[in-house]
């Protein structure tokens, strides 16, 4: 059966965690506005909002150029089939959210096929990092970029890149005001995707059990994705000190109220934390062809909120070998600290309030409106 005209069809892609929770988002928010049918690839977040998946997401969820390069059959089999699939879906937008790579490709596809339909998207790739050229090699690809960093906008103008809106995070709703705590569970987030996992696992395994004894700690939780708990809970289930592994995502803001501090790998989790103002230290365990990239560009920063503060509020144990000694002692140094844990919560403060406000000449703006700008409505419609 063929939608009712007057709804808006949309095309969304997710390709990891992160974007899902952002898409789903999207979604609420274009509901509240307009008659929507969509279609798509995402997780549990895009599921629950009613979407039956074109596959599973995590086919996409893959990350260093190792573990690109074992399924990479399948990753242009599954451009190909997403590409496919919007040409005949016809939609009024397609909005493919991060997993930048693979989203640049499908657009690449789309428009071998002659598909001339509205492209947007969403979360920004991090010209401002890496390769600045690519930004001017989007503009033909995108009508708009809707970035979730303040300052990125005004970055891809200057790089010559699609015109960009920001529109902030949904991790914004979940903003915490909170003290440093004497004691409290020590959160781990060892990351979502197959080679994070594999990369940290062992390394987080070392780090609790070196804590387990320590005053400030009071027991330790790994908040976890539904799909991921089962795995996670057979793994720790040999660690030497007990872990609890939580799904329930609700749950999550009584557990980061109550949080001592947080190790986590670096990604999107980090934002999330800094807006609760959870205490952090951040880990990435590199493979060498990340390694090798990293240091030439002069090992910059990698967590959101250094990256947006523009300074080293959270500490950040980078290595291209897993380090428990280095990463432990990092951990530690922040435990041992109370002031260190109020100093890093006021620079969170600081970051909440550029997140929700954006910059002077890029104010933020909400993401349903600006994918709206680009729908040309029915008559028909009201």
């Amino acid at each position: 059966m063929s939608e009712p005209s007057d709804r808006l069809k949309l095309f969304i892609l997710a390709g990891e965690p992160s974007g899902d929770r952002i898409a789903a988002d999207l979604v609420r928010r274009l509901r509240q506005r307009v008659p929507l049918a969509f279609s798509g690839v995402g997780g549990t977040e895009l599921q629950a909002e009613g979407l039956r998946s074109l596959f599973p997401m995590s086919d996409l969820a893959v990350m260093g150029i190792s573990d690109v390069l074992l399924r990479l059959p399948l990753l242009l089999w599954r451009v190909e089939q997403t590409a496919r699939a919007i040409r005949k879906a016809k939609p009024d937008i397609a909005v493919l959210v991060d997993s930048q790579d693979f989203s640049k490709l499908v657009a690449r596809r789309l428009k071998s096929l002659g598909f001339a339909g509205r492209l947007i998207l969403y979360v920004a790739p991090s010209v401002w990092a890496r390769a600045p050229q690519r930004a001017a090699k989007l503009k033909p690809l995108f009508a708009e970029v809707l970035a979730v960093l303040p300052f990125e906008p005004a970055v891809m103008e200057r790089l010559g890149g699609p015109p960009t809106s920001y529109v902030g995070h949904p991790v914004l709703g979940e903003r915490l005001s909170r003290k440093a705590v004497d004691r409290g569970p020590l959160v781990l987030l060892p990351g979502s995707r197959d080679g994070e996992l594999r990369r940290h696992m062992p390394l987080f395994r070392q780090v609790a059990e070196r804590l387990a004894g320590h005053a400030a700690v009071d027991g330790m939780v790994i908040p976890t994705l539904p799909s991921l708990k089962a795995r996670l809970e057979r793994e720790v289930a040999n660690w030497a000190v007990p872990v609890r592994v939580v799904a329930d995502r609700a749950a999550r803001g009584e557990l980061y109220d109550q949080a001592v501090m947080a190790l986590a790998v670096s990604g999107t989790v980090t934002l999330e934390l800094a807006l609760a103002q959870v205490p952090s230290v951040v880990s990435y365990v590199m493979d060498g062809h990340q390694a090798r990239f990293y240091a030439k560009l002069g090992s910059p920063s990698v967590s959101l909120p250094n990256i947006i503060l523009g300074r080293g509020a959270v500490p950040e144990r980078v290595q291209a070998q897993p380090d428990a000694d280095a990463l432990t002692a990092a951990v530690r140094d922040l435990l041992d600290n109370k002031k260190a844990r109020q100093d890093q919560i006021a620079a969170f403060g600081e970051l909440s309030t550029l997140m929700e406000r954006g910059e002077d000449r890029f104010p933020r703006q909400d993401p349903a409106d600006r994918v709206l700008a680009h729908y040309q409505r029915p008559l028909s419609a009201s």
